[in-house]
This record gives C-alpha cells, structure tokens and sequence, in this order.
C-alpha cells in the first residue's frame, strides 16, 4: 500500500486482485468504524440492550442486578479476552494487536473462546437471566470455536462474525419474541452490519469470502444456538 502526496488518496490492493483508491478521510472513518464496533464491543452492546432498552428479557429485575450484568459481560467477554491480546503481545508471542495474520489468531481465538464459555456456564446457572442472553452468549462460544477451526484455511473476518451474530439475534427477538418496538433496532442493526463488512473490504486485507463467510457464520450459528438453548 503506497500514498500519493499529490492526489491524497491511498493506493492499495486487495486479495481479490482489484486496485483500491481510498481517500484518506474514508480510509480513517471505516477505520472508526472497525474499532466502534469490533465484535468484543459488540457483546457489551448486545448486553447493554436486551438488559436496559428491550422490553420483556429483564423486567422485574431491580437496577442493581441489571447493571450487574453488564459487568459480567464487560469483564469476561471483553476486558479479559483484550487483556490477553494485549499481554500476548507484551511477550513477543503476536507482532500486533490487530492479529493480521492466522498464526496470530489462533492463541486469541483459544483464551477468548475460554471466557465466552465460563460466561455461559455462569448466566445458564442464574435464573433471571433470560434464555435470550444465554442463548447469544453460548452462540458466540460456538462462533469463536468455528473460527478457529476455519483459521487452519483461511483468516475468516471476525468483524463479519460479530455482526452476523448481531443480526441473528435481532432476528430472533423480532420473529421469536417480540416485534413489539424493535423494528427501528432492528434496521440499525442491519445498517451497521452493511457498513461494517463494507469497512473491513475498504481497509483490511480480508478477501470478499474471508468477510461474508464470518458474517453468515455469525448468523448461522445464533439461529442455531437459539434452537439448542432453550
């Protein structure tokens, strides 16, 4: 990837073969957007809604207890796993934080998908946690696990992942729950995912198939785990 000082633009190349001219101001917003919404954040959002702002999943429970929650989620689906990325990389084991190859992945992929299981394990046990949380969390157990198995191939786009579980899980709350007040949700979900897979094609070195394989793995595997958790 080269830059023109004369024209402003980002010259790069992708897998596919295709030349990329991205203007700088693009470049940085698609970036904004990687890291707004990579797919750890994407727990604690999922979290933050169905406890705080959907109706029906944690009504009755008082706000002690919902913000409890959230902290659950925070700590073991994001604080923990990024804490591990980033020691990982302290200790030479990974060049980068942004996990650029497939070897970087695989350690990562194996320590997140530890925490994503114990905090299933942990909400299953607690009887006010709605099986729409616990079916999300086990889901994303199940997502990291196939990705660290299709990262023996090729490097499936976690980004795609992330919002592909999203959309499942609005998908399920809008067909299996409620359409009560989601509809709005729901379209700003699908918003967010076509400008997430498109960011990831403008400015990662994710091939087509790397990034819409991990979004229909995402979705697919919460559509799944929402028939298995009930």
């Amino acid at each position: 990837m080269s830059l023109s000082a004369d024209s402003g633009v980002y010259l790069g190349h992708s897998q596919n073969g295709f030349q990329n001219k991205q203007p700088l101001i693009i470049k940085w917003l698609a970036q904004l957007v990687s890291v707004v919404f990579h797919p750890l954040f994407i727990n604690g959002y999922v979290a933050y809604y169905l406890v705080f702002l959907q109706q029906g999943y944690f009504d009755g429970i008082n706000q002690r207890s919902k913000t409890f929650v959230v902290l659950q989620v925070i700590i073991n689906m994001i604080f923990f796993p990024a804490v591990a990325v980033l020691l990982l990389k302290a200790t030479g084991f990974i060049k980068s934080i942004f996990l650029r190859t497939q070897k970087e992945r695989i350690i990562p992929y194996i320590t997140s998908s530890i925490f994503f299981f114990w905090m299933y394990l942990v909400f299953r046990n607690q009887s006010y946690i709605p099986v729409r949380l616990t079916a999300f969390v086990f889901g994303v157990f199940i997502s990291a696990s196939a990705a660290l198995i299709a990262n023996i191939y090729y490097k499936i786009s976690m980004h795609g992942i992330g919002v592909g579980g999203l959309l499942g899980l609005f998908l399920l709350i809008i067909f299996r729950d409620s359409s009560f007040g989601i509809t709005l949700p729901f379209m700003t979900v699908v918003f967010i995912s076509g400008l997430v897979l498109t960011a990831r094609l403008l400015i990662s070195d994710h091939s087509v198939k790397d990034v819409y394989n991990g979004f229909f793995l995402g979705l697919i595997v919460q559509l799944l785990c929402a028939m298995i958790i009930r």
